[in-house]
């Protein structure tokens, strides 16, 4: 499959991470001896599942390196334009793909080996959305002091992984429609609620709900075939929002260095 790597974004002097990029994009922050963008290019190019990459959000310049075959596309607006963005320029180099990786780029810590299994995992079934969460005790164990924010359910408390898996096709159906109102509603309850539902927004705030139950009323509004995978890996939920989880990434990874330098050649 390819991959679709969201690179875009500069943070302003109100984001937490203004004092580190100084209106440089948030992707090219320097962490651990490289772009931070770099650590996860790293990990796409060394997949077995990934055959090509697309950036979005970048300028075609010569700060990130590859092997695989790395195409630039600028970014186009939000989120999920910007994905609607790469989805089709996937689809303009290989029209017959089925599958395409969504990669953001603050997420340095996820390594080849965790890409390849999180594929592999999502594409074991035809599906049009494969989502990954992390569970709190997962991400707290591997990132003590992470502060990540949890989605609270009946059975479970989760975060959402950077790293998921999507028919690629579905650029052109009626999903993104569906996600984009969701999104322009998130701050209007009452929005909200006419387009996901009373009974979904009420059962995850009372905690009635458990996390496939969720999942299942979910796919069923978006009419998607869609599944929630949790999964085993905190690094593809380990984002660089705030200073402080620069800097637990910052020592994750600079230890990651060190123990390579120590094996014998």
């Amino acid at each position: 499959m390819d991959a679709v790597l969201l690179a875009g974004g500069v943070p302003t002097p109100d984001d937490p991470l203004y004092a580190l990029t100084q209106g440089r994009p948030k992707a090219l922050l320097p962490l651990a001896g490289k772009p931070m963008a770099q650590w996860v290019v790293d990990a796409l190019d060394g997949a077995t599942t990934v055959e090509r990459i697309v950036v979005v959000g970048l300028p075609a310049t010569d700060v990130l390196h590859a092997r695989k075959p790395m195409t630039y596309i600028p970014g186009a607006g939000d989120l999920l334009d910007n994905i609607l963005a790469g989805l089709r320029e996937v689809l303009r180099l290989n029209p017959a793909s089925e599958f395409t990786l969504l990669a953001s780029s603050d997420i340095p810590a996820v390594t080849a080996e965790i890409v390849d299994a999180m594929a592999v995992d999502a594409t074991r079934e035809a599906m049009d959305v494969v989502y990954h969460v992390v569970t709190r005790e997962t991400m707290e164990a591997r990132f003590p002091g992470a502060n990540r924010t949890y989605l609270r359910l009946r059975d479970v408390a989760v975060c959402g992984a950077d790293l998921n898996v999507v028919r690629t096709g579905i650029v052109h159906g009626q999903v993104a429609e569906q996600v984009r109102r969701i999104i322009a509603a998130r701050k209007n309850p009452l929005q909200e609620a006419a387009i996901v539902g009373w009974k979904l927004l009420l059962m995850v705030a009372l905690r009635r709900w458990t996390l496939a139950q969720v999942a299942a009323e979910v796919t069923r509004r978006l009419h998607i075939v869609g599944a929630v995978h949790v999964t085993p890996y905190a690094e593809a939920a380990m984002d660089v929002d705030k200073p402080h989880q620069f800097e637990i990434l910052q020592r994750d990874l600079a230890a990651r260095q060190h123990s390579l330098a120590e094996e014998p050649q």
